[in-house]
């Protein structure tokens, strides 16, 4: 496979325009590797969205169809960031047409979307790729490798979450974020598909949960299309119905025997993006919060009362994977764009070498099937198992 990859990016919002930097910085970040992305074409439903995107990303051309983007034969490479209840349509095409795909999560409005997505695309044999981006913290890649070397023992409990204020003015727009049309589920599937990724990378399968989920705020004004984000606000109405969930909670336990929890919510007053985890084993513990991303807390301990307790470490680039694409130099961190660099530095990679990388569609099937287990919970009220929905025709 060249390294030389042709890049359609689908949806020109601001996930769209992150992706799009990301796969320029590669060559600088990662400049001792021949993967060389060239950004081919740019589409967004708004005209004047994807012509700036053109104008200021350095995409060769820019389209309002979509389907321009799949038929065009110098793409090789389909990243769609538009909103989930175009994800279905979009990666079939694409699959069909032998491209690979990167999808931001999740993946599919329902666990049954994102297991037809996953369907289309091994069928077809191409690669795919899922927006986990916070998997990808040097730090927390560090810890994924400590625990599976043993280090912590055998784990016991995780507590993960991802609590974040977006929602939490009642005047935020009304965005399709917020509307099960075109989400499907809200913060299970938005906010509570990056903190069960995360369990699932960190601990391993989760064998059953049982869960709630609250609306708090049920009417918010509405946006205007092609303008804004989730975090625009407006006070002059009118008012739209809020069609899908805030707040969401599990208890959980995994196929290892360890127990957990795992909450989410949008509309939270305090963390600002608190996607966070904290795991114990028999033999340590440790700690990460996206909020302070360049640091880890590890406890160790060696019988020493005098230091018995968490040590902060600090990314760094002699021990924690990524950091060194970015700076040489211990403690001097990175932040979510450079995250998404090195996402989409391991999705070239995955096509150029021809092997699968994680996160792929069968990781966000993964993230489906607890997601599919918890709304029914919400329905039974009690303990549901986390069942296969892999797909074989």
């Amino acid at each position: 496979m060249a390294s030389r990859i042709g890049i359609g990016v689908i949806g020109m919002g601001w996930m769209g325009t992150v992706h799009s930097r990301a796969y320029a910085g590669i060559p600088a970040r990662f400049e001792d590797e021949d993967i060389h992305p060239r950004l081919v074409m740019c589409a967004d439903a708004v005209e004047s969205r994807a012509r700036k995107a053109q104008a200021k990303l350095g995409f060769e051309q820019y389209t309002t169809d979509w389907r321009k983007v799949v038929e065009n034969p110098d793409v090789q490479a389909i990243n769609i960031a538009t909103p989930n209840d175009q994800h279905v349509e979009i990666v079939e095409a694409a699959a069909a047409a032998g491209k690979h795909i990167f999808c931001e999560k999740p993946v599919g409005r329902s666990p049954e979307e994102t297991a037809a997505i996953e369907y289309a695309a091994r069928k077809a044999g191409v690669m795919s790729f899922v927006g986990y981006n916070y998997r990808w913290a040097p730090v927390v890649q560090y810890a994924r490798q400590f625990i599976q070397d043993g280090k912590l023992g055998d784990l016991t409990h995780y507590r993960g979450r991802f609590f974040c204020m977006y929602g939490s003015n009642p005047y935020s727009v009304l965005s399709w974020r917020f509307q099960k049309e075109y989400a499907g589920l809200g913060t299970l599937g938005d906010l509570m598909s990056h903190a069960a990724d995360m369990s699932l990378m960190i601990v391993g399968p989760i064998k059953r949960v049982i869960a709630n989920r609250e609306t708090f705020i049920k009417k918010r004004p509405l946006s205007t299309p092609g303008e804004g984000t989730h975090f625009t606000t407006r006070t002059d109405g009118p008012f739209g119905d809020v069609t899908n969930e805030d707040y969401v909670g599990m208890l959980v336990q995994f196929a290892n025997g360890a127990h957990g929890t795992l909450e989410a919510c949008r509309v939270i007053f305090g963390p600002k993006v608190e996607m966070a985890f904290d795991v114990n084993g028999t033999k340590g513990a440790l700690s990460w919060d996206f909020e302070r991303m360049n640091e880890m807390k590890v406890y160790l301990p060696d019988g020493h009362e005098s230091h018995d307790g968490y040590t902060r470490i600090l990314s760094d680039p002699a021990h924690h994977p990524g950091h060194g694409a970015f700076n040489p130099a211990p403690g001097t961190g990175l932040g979510y764009d450079d995250l998404k660099t090195i996402e989409a530095y391991h999705f070239m990679r995955s096509i150029i070498d021809g092997k699968q990388r994680s996160p792929s569609f069968a990781d966000a099937l993964a993230v489906a099937e607890v997601q599919a287990a918890a709304a029914k919970s919400w329905d039974s009220g009690s303990w549901e198992d986390v069942v296969s929905l892999r797909r074989e025709s």
